[in-house]
């Protein structure tokens, strides 16, 4: 008899000692699945973000475009071809009547304004010109041919006058045009005698 309750003591002991080692796996196995879901959760989480982040840098949002760079060119405003200075001469005589002139970008009109100031007598040629002979010959390798009519300034490079034209002339071999008259045309018909001659403002 004793021997039987110790063994159905024993076995209890036992089944008690069983019950609770089957908990304990059953509790290890669910708390594994759990750090096995939320490892799974959270690898999935930063693969998303990694995706969303790359996309937001390689994408520029929709209906943009990105700015051409700035060329040197237009951050100065400046071209590269800069117009030329425009440069004037100016006629004066003794009772002050005043005639101006635009000269062209021709050699032979910065040798004619490189001579200046100085005074010249000015003398009647036809009848639609005023003639002068500066000091040193032009230089004429890049200056057009004379063609126009009245306020022409031009060069005569066979006679090395210049030449005042104040009515309407005819094309010649060797006539070059200086500028045209910018102020008191009209008074150029009535030049004569001393005139001085100099470079405008």
């Amino acid at each position: 008899m004793e021997r039987d309750a110790c063994r159905e003591k024993v076995g209890a002991e036992r089944s008690d000692i069983r019950r609770k080692a089957g908990r304990r796996k059953r509790t290890a196995i669910v708390l594994c699945a759990l750090v096995l879901a939320l490892g799974l959760t959270a690898c999935g989480q930063t693969g998303q973000n990694k995706q969303t982040g790359q996309g937001g840098q390689d994408s520029a949002p929709a209906g943009t475009t990105a700015a051409a760079p700035e060329t040197a060119e237009e951050s100065t405003g400046t071209s590269s071809d800069s117009a030329r200075n425009t440069i004037s001469l100016r006629l004066t005589t003794e009772d002050g009547t005043v005639i101006e002139y635009a000269l062209n970008d021709s050699q032979a009109a910065a040798d004619l304004y490189s001579q200046l100031p100085r005074t010249i007598e000015v003398e009647d040629y036809s009848t639609n010109e005023k003639i002068f002979y500066p000091p040193e010959e032009l230089d004429t390798g890049d200056a057009p041919e004379a063609a126009g009519g009245a306020g022409v300034l031009a060069y005569y490079e066979p006679w090395g006058d210049v030449v005042m034209f104040y009515d309407d002339f005819s094309t010649a071999s060797g006539l070059y045009e200086l500028g045209t008259v910018t102020s008191g045309s009209e008074n150029i018909s009535e030049l004569s005698g001393s005139v001085l001659i100099e470079q405008a403002e």
